[in-house]
C-alpha cells in the first residue's frame, strides 16, 4: 500500500513507542490509516542521540533532540514529528507548529536505588545519584546536600544497567516513559511533587507539523487533548518568560481542578541546590498561558538578572 503519512521520530525505545502510539491513534480515527504500510515511521538520529558522553548543557541543550527532525519536516521528507514535549524548545522554526498534544501520562519522577532504599531520604551520606538533568540535580542537592550527583545519560535500560552495576547508588527517570515502555513495575518509588517538581511538559507527547499542511492538520485534530494543552500551555509560558535552557534548573507542573480552574507550581534553582525559588498560582484554565507568563515574570523578578545561567 502507498504510504499516506510519514512520522519522524528519534530512534530510542521510548521515542519509537510514542511514535507507534501516535500511529495507532491515527488508525483508530481514520480507518484508511490503519492499513498496513499506510503510516511509515521514519527514524532520524539527532545530535542529542549521537553525543552520549557529555551533559546536554555542554553540547547545546534540549533542542539537539529535535533539530534534525524539524529540518526533515521543513524539507518535506516527513509529514509530522512526534516529540516528548519536555524536549521541545519554546521557540519553533518558522512555518512549524505543535498541532496536537496526546493525553498526558503521569508527569512525576520515579526513584530507583540499590539496596532497597525507598526514596531520597533513605540515601546514606555520600551516596552517588546519577542524572543528566540539572533540574533533578538541584532538587536532590537542596534536599540532600550530603550526597553527590554525577552526569548519567542513556536510555532507560542503560541507566538501570549502570545502576545495577554499582556505578551509582540511585537515579531518577520519568514515570511516563516507564509506563509507555511497560516498565513501571520496576519503579522503586514515585517522588511527590514537593520533593521533585517535574520538568516542563513532562509526560506530554506533542505532534509537530507544517502550519500550512491542511491534510495533516485535519488528521491530527481528532487526536488533540484540550486538557493536556491547557496544562502544557501554562508550563511552557512560564519557561518561555524565564528564557530557560538546559543550564537553568526550571520545573513546573499545572493541574486542572473543578470549575475550569488551573493551578501552577513553578520553580527555579541554582544547579547546586543552594538556592530555590518556588511559587504557586491559580486561575482560569482558559487563561492558562497568561497565568504561566505571570508566574514566570514573578519568578524572574524574585531571582534578579544575575541568577539564571547563560
Amino acid at each position: 500500500m502507498t504510504t499516506i503519512l510519514r512520522i519522524g521520530t528519534r530512534g530510542s525505545p521510548l521515542a519509537l513507542a510514542q511514535a507507534r502510539e501516535t500511529a495507532r491513534r491515527l488508525g483508530a480515527a481514520f480507518p484508511e490509516l490503519a492499513a498496513e504500510g499506510a503510516v511509515e515511521i521514519v527514524v532520524i538520529k539527532t545530535t542529542g542521540d549521537r553525543v552520549q558522553d557529555r551533559a546536554l548543557a555542554e553540547i547545546g541543550g534540549k533542542g539537539l533532540f529535535t533539530k534534525e527532525i524539524e529540518e526533515a519536516l521543513i524539507d518535506r521528507s516527513i509529514d509530522l514529528a512526534v516529540h516528548s514535549m519536555k524536549d521541545v524548545a519554546t521557540w519553533l522554526p518558522p512555518g512549524l507548529e505543535i498541532a496536537c498534544l496526546l493525553p498526558r501520562e503521569d508527569p512525576r519522577d520515579a526513584f530507583f536505588a540499590r539496596d532497597s532504599m525507598a526514596g531520597l531520604d533513605d540515601l546514606p551520606p555520600g551516596a552517588i545519584v546519577g542524572t543528566a538533568s540539572l533540574r533533578r540535580q538541584a532538587q536532590v542537592l537542596a534536599r540532600r546536600p550530603d550526597v553527590s550527583v554525577v552526569t548519567f545519560r542513556g536510555n532507560v535500560e542503560s541507566r538501570l544497567r549502570k545502576l545495577a552495576e554499582g556505578q551509582v547508588d540511585a537515579t531518577l527517570l520519568a514515570v511516563a516513559g516507564l509506563r509507555r515502555l511497560d516498565k513501571a513495575d520496576r519503579i522503586t518509588a514515585i517522588l511527590p511533587e514537593d520533593q521533585m517538581l517535574p520538568a516542563v511538559a513532562q509526560g506530554a507527547i506533542g505532534i509537530e507539523c507544517r502550519s500550512d499542511d491542511d491534510r495533516v492538520l485535519e488528521c491530527l485534530a481528532p487526536l488533540h487533548c484540550a486538557r493536556t494543552a491547557e496544562r502544557v500551555a501554562a508550563e511552557r509560558a512560564l519557561l518561555k518568560v524565564l528564557d530557560g535552557s538546559c543550564r537553568t534548573p526550571i520545573a513546573a507542573l499545572a493541574t486542572l481542578g473543578e470549575g475550569g480552574r488551573i493551578s501552577l507550581d513553578g520553580l527555579v534553582a541554582k544547579p547546586d541546590g543552594s538556592e530555590i525559588h518556588r511559587l504557586r498560582r491559580e486561575g482560569a484554565a482558559a487563561d492558562a498561558a497568561a497565568l504561566g507568563a505571570e508566574a514566570g515574570a514573578e519568578l524572574k523578578a524574585r531571582i534578579g538578572p544575575d541568577f539564571l545561567i547563560a
